[in-house]
């Protein structure tokens, strides 16, 4: 973990970036006391779009017919 002051910080800013997204905690204090913590964002995740794959998969009109293989089973 890293503490810089807020002087500091603001003269540096890039390097703390780089340093928070190779993951190193950096905090950034002024008087003494926590004020920041720089994390990297998480990629937000997309919501699944419904009917994004309309089209795609199709069933055929025999679907729900018995199988030839299971016709013995079927008596």
């Amino acid at each position: 973990m890293q503490q810089i002051t807020l002087a500091e910080a603001s003269q540096n800013l890039p390097d703390l970036i780089e340093a928070a997204l190779s993951g190193e905690e950096i905090i950034i204090i002024k008087d003494n006391q926590h004020l920041v913590r720089l994390t990297p964002v998480s990629p937000v995740q997309r919501r699944p779009q419904f009917g994004s794959a309309k089209g795609l998969v199709t069933i055929s009109d025999d679907f729900d017919e018995p199988l030839e293989d299971f016709k013995e089973y079927m008596e």
